[in-house]
């Protein structure tokens, strides 16, 4: 024989109801033997609570919520019996039911005394009504069903709200029932039970499943199946890991774990009689019947991953119990433990270090006072005598744990474990293995829950695979190309990178949109002009930590100092930063220093690479090349594309200067004011930043920069009467144009940092100078070293542009993935 458990969610209304009798009519026509276990319909154990609640305090609205109890039921009888003869007697049963309910919450209404013992009655009320109205659904459809009221086969104490079983009687019970109803379908009311005496009692939360083994193992039955709202045991919660999949099977030691820390589709006492007996358990998802599900059993399958699981515990309480007399005091654990059987506190995670000065144990928040006021009072005398401190309680943490078979006798999984947690920022507050290294445990802030859970999960269950998780700030010229650069590539990067590429936010200076899941791209410009939320930068980093994603990347594309005073807050919350802005780093020196300190200290990334020579590798190159021992005797370059084509433009066309200009504008070369590249500012920027990470501490008022631009158009008041000042200006620059010409040589824009010189000029150069060959936007940078003296090292190419720029800011991002991954 089979058992069948069908908890709230499968049972919630009437059609879920007629799919659960649908289910069970399939295993009867395939020829099996059958019993069934019921909860409450979904949402009716928290409806009879507050009925309780209400009538405890005298309040006339439980009546409303007797009514839509009452109602629910009857609902599902109008709707699915359609044997006129049966359907009165039905109904009349359900009314006389209803009318003992409203009796019992009548009497509480006039005592107020809401006691367990009267709250397990009521709550039995949800099991019974559940359990009846199914099978009076299956014998209506022709099929030999009886309800089975629970309290009569299962014994239990007197410990209301979560009774003890005493199994033998139990056993006895069921075993008798069995025998004297063979050939009907048993459906019987999970949850509750009776003590010796008669009176209601219940099994506590997952109860119903507990009632499910306690029948299975009475009558050695061939298979419990609980069947939930979940295709099976999964490996983690999907609710907050969106990348969690099914496991085909597991062995009990495994689900006891995972229940224990966290898991909702098994319930630990669950566990226990079948483990006993050896009947496998098999979690299925009564809205998908067909699938799988999850066997636990003593002979799980071979499985691919080390960890079975990524489990947690959303709020507990730390408490620690600290010193010198825990040094080698044998008893003080056994005191500590003492307590806490004799108050009833369940410890969660118990850890202590090699040191033995402290003992840390985690537990329900709403037991942390009690055992807090316990502990004190047992340790009142080595606590006057300073041998022990007053002991702590930290709140607002939770645990995360990996669980699994195959991690026993595994190297390396705690590093795994560990530094997944660490890429993304999660302090570890305290940490337990057991003995059977069969899970690793951490208690960890409980803010970090989420991001916990999927960065873990990450590395044991999609190692090849990793996420990203950008918001973009920006979406002109350079963030619109990288947004539909990554949209082309998207296909690619997962096939071939096992990369997932996802913009959670986009921010222009109007709107901005979140999705958390991942803005879809198409059309991304429209869904942006449609967001309802008006742009706000202070509101948009502060939605990005709350969200607490893993492997988050802050992708700044604009050119202003706005964004700067965040990157702070943003590096501290272990979000990494790729920006084409170069405000950042070439403003105040100990600003450069500080952010640069403040990535490596919480271990995240900030990449600025597109600072100088757009998608070139210049800081990638200088950096290797300091780091692999070589000494800078001198760098030289063109540093601004814009610059670059509009001095080639200009030398060898007869076109106006200001037309050059325009036109560079328009390929989006420049930045959106332009006259932050002709001015020299933009150049000094990139060189400022090649001094820096030369190991230069040089200040922006350390540079001579040559001004190459008419004071009139300097001064003016904005880009379109900048541009008017340009064409009035126009001889100034035939003038000169029409000098270097006669010499034979052009113009070119050349930044130098040669010692600890850093200056910048508008030069004549030659036929034989390399920058002499410079074309288009190009950029050409000239390393001068030790070990390249006599031929430097040249790196040249577009060094302006929307593409080229954005492309790597893309190529950033992918680095810092390889670095999260």
């Amino acid at each position: 024989m089979k058992v069948l458990k069908f908890g709230g969610s499968s049972v919630k209304d009437p059609d879920r109801m007629d799919a659960v009798a649908k289910i069970i009519i399939s295993s009867l026509e395939r020829g099996e033997e059958v019993s069934v276990v019921v909860s409450a319909m979904g949402g009716m154990t928290d409806l009879l609570l507050k009925m309780c609640v209400m009538a405890s305090k005298g309040s006339p609205e439980y009546k409303g919520y007797l009514e839509l109890f009452s109602a629910k039921h009857i609902q599902t009888i109008h709707q699915h019996i359609f044997d006129e003869k049966r359907r009165p007697g039905i109904l009349q049963e359900l009314i006389e039911t209803k009318e003992n309910l409203g009796s019992l919450l009548h009497g509480l209404s006039l005592t107020r005394d809401l006691t367990r013992r009267t709250e397990d009655i009521i709550l039995s009320f949800g099991e019974r009504m559940s359990a009846y109205t199914l099978s009076e659904i299956l014998i209506c459809r022709g099929y030999s069903a009886m309800f089975v009221d629970a309290r009569n086969l299962i014994r239990t104490n007197s410990s209301h709200g979560h009774a003890k079983v005493f199994r033998e009687k139990t056993y006895e019970n069921i075993r008798q029932h069995f025998q004297e109803t063979q050939g009907k379908v048993s459906i019987i009311t999970g949850f509750i039970a009776s003590d010796m005496h008669g009176v209601t009692t219940t099994l506590g939360r997952g109860g119903s499943d507990y009632t499910a083994s306690l029948v299975a193992a009475a009558i050695k039955a061939e298979e419990i199946q609980i069947w939930t709202d979940v295709d099976g045991v999964l490996t983690a919660d999907p609710r907050k890991v969106e990348q969690a999949f099914p496991v085909s099977s597991m062995s009990y030691e495994e689900a006891l774990e995972m229940s224990h820390f966290g898991a909702k589709v098994i319930y630990p006492p669950t566990i226990i009689p079948a483990l006993e007996n050896r009947i496998p358990v098999r979690i299925k998802n009564s809205f998908n019947p067909d699938a799988s599900g999850t066997l636990i059993s003593d002979k799980p399958e071979p499985y691919p991953h080390t960890v079975k699981g990524i489990t947690s515990i959303k709020d507990i309480s730390l408490l620690t119990l600290a010193g010198s007399a825990l040094f080698g005091a044998s008893n003080v654990a056994a005191r500590l433990f003492d307590v806490l059987s004799r108050e009833n506190i369940n410890a969660i995670l118990i850890t202590q270090g090699s040191s033995e000065h402290a003992i840390s144990l985690a537990i329900k928040p709403e037991d942390a006072e009690s055992a807090r006021n316990a502990l004190q009072e047992e340790f009142a005398l080595e606590r006057n005598a300073k041998m022990i401190n007053s002991v702590q309680v930290e709140n607002g943490l939770s645990v995360v744990a990996a669980i699994g078979d195959n991690m026993k006798s595994q190297p390396g999984i705690s590093g795994k474990f560990f530094s997944g947690l660490g890429r993304n920022g999660v302090n570890i507050i305290a940490t337990a293995q057991g003995s059977s290294e069969r899970n690793i445990s951490v208690v960890i802030r409980k803010e970090d829950e989420g991001k916990a859970l999927n960065a873990v999960h990450d590395v044991f269950f999609l190692s090849n695979y990793y996420t990203l998780n950008l918001f973009i700030v920006g979406v002109g010229n350079v963030g619109g190309t990288l947004i539909n650069q990554i949209l082309e590539q998207r296909e690619y990067l997962m096939e071939n990178l096992f990369v997932d590429i996802r913009v959670v936010a986009l921010a222009n200076s109007r709107k901005m949109l979140f999705n958390k899941e991942g803005i879809e791209l198409d059309a991304w410009e429209k869904k942006l002009e449609n967001a309802t939320q008006q742009s706000d930068l202070g509101l948009f980093v502060e939605r990005m930590i709350s969200l607490n994603l893993p492997n988050s990347v802050f992708i700044d594309n604009t050119a202003s100092e706005l964004p700067i005073p965040f990157y702070e807050h943003i590096l501290v919350n272990s979000i990494s930063i790729s920006t084409p802005n170069k405000v950042a780093v070439s403003g105040p020196y100990e600003q450069y220093t500080y952010l640069k300190k403040l990535a490596e200290k919480n271990s995240v990334k900030f990449f600025y690479e597109t600072n100088v020579g757009a998608g070139l590798p210049v800081l990638t190159t200088l950096n290797d090349l300091i780091t692999s021992g070589d000494r800078i005797l001198q760098i030289e370059g063109v540093l601004s594309g814009t610059l670059s084509f509009i001095f080639n433009s200009f030398g060898e066309t007869n076109r106006p200067f200001h037309e050059i200009v325009k036109e560079a504008m328009e390929k989006g070369y420049t930045e959106p004011d332009p006259r932050t590249d002709l001015s020299g500012k933009d150049v000094a920027r990139k060189l400022l930043i090649l001094a820096r990470e030369s190991g230069l501490k040089l200040e922006p008022e350390d540079l001579d920069v040559e001004q190459i631009l008419p004071e009139a158009c300097i001064k003016a008041p904005d880009v379109a009467s900048f541009l008017e000042e340009l064409e009035k200006h126009e001889q100034f620059f035939e003038d000169q144009r029409d000098r270097v010409k006669a010499e034979g040589k052009v113009l070119r824009y050349i930044a130098t940092l040669e010692g600890e010189k850093a200056y910048i000029s508008l030069q004549s150069v030659t036929a034989e100078n390399p920058f002499r060959q410079l074309s288009g936007s190009d950029n050409m940078i000239v390393f001068t070293t030790e070990r390249y003296k006599d031929r430097p090292l040249v790196i040249k190419g577009p060094g302006a542009g929307n593409i080229v720029t954005a492309g790597g800011v893309f190529a950033e991002i992918l680095r810092i993935g390889y670095f999260l991954s």
